[in-house]
């Protein structure tokens, strides 16, 4: 990692939004690897913090001067990044924002970050299980459920669109869906 970056803790309320590639052209630029098809933290937050790879305990701050969509990546630029040789030294390190830095979504619009715990029950009232994840397929996401039924663990996939999903309270942790638990 770059010793010219200042070391940091990570903020409580850090969630790592991706990690960087590789250097991209030879002014210091870096290619970054999102974990989201909407990477509006990356755009957003005008301070990340990286992990070095392999290290959880070697977190440095790192000033974004622009970060940009090219292609399937993000590519970003920083002051304390003057060139290629630094840029590569970057390789592999996770990416980290504060989630107080994330735009504010809009009106049915959630980060899938706040999704992930969340208890989900159907309109009959029976619990149905825990977000474990979301995953991405084509126009619509779907939410995969860690349940347990008839004392073993199993899986449940909800599509994640109005047709099934009648609420989500993000204060009360709980999804209600119109689904059943033998589907």
């Amino acid at each position: 990692m770059l010793p010219t970056l200042e070391a940091a803790e990570l903020p409580a309320d850090a969630i790592e939004v991706g990690r960087i590639a590789d250097a991209w052209g030879i002014k210091g630029w870096f290619k970054v690897l999102p974990h989201s098809a909407q990477p509006e933290a990356l755009f957003s937050s005008k301070r990340w913090f990286l992990q070095a790879p392999g290290d959880s305990s070697k977190v440095f701050r790192l000033p974004v001067r622009e970060a940009k969509e090219h292609s399937d990546c993000i590519v970003a630029t920083s002051a304390e990044v003057p060139d290629r040789t630094a840029a590569e030294a970057l390789r592999g390190a996770r990416v980290f924002v504060p989630r107080s830095s994330f735009p504010t979504p809009g009106d049915d619009e959630y980060y899938w970050v706040d999704l992930i715990g969340l208890s989900v029950v159907n309109r009959e009232g029976v619990a149905l299980g825990t977000v474990r994840e979301l995953m991405a397929n084509g126009p619509q996401t779907t939410l995969v459920l860690a349940a347990e039924q008839d004392g073993k663990a199993v899986e449940r996939l909800i599509p994640f669109v109005a047709a099934f999903v009648d609420k989500v309270d993000l204060a009360g942790r709980l999804i209600t869906v119109d689904w059943q638990a033998e589907y």
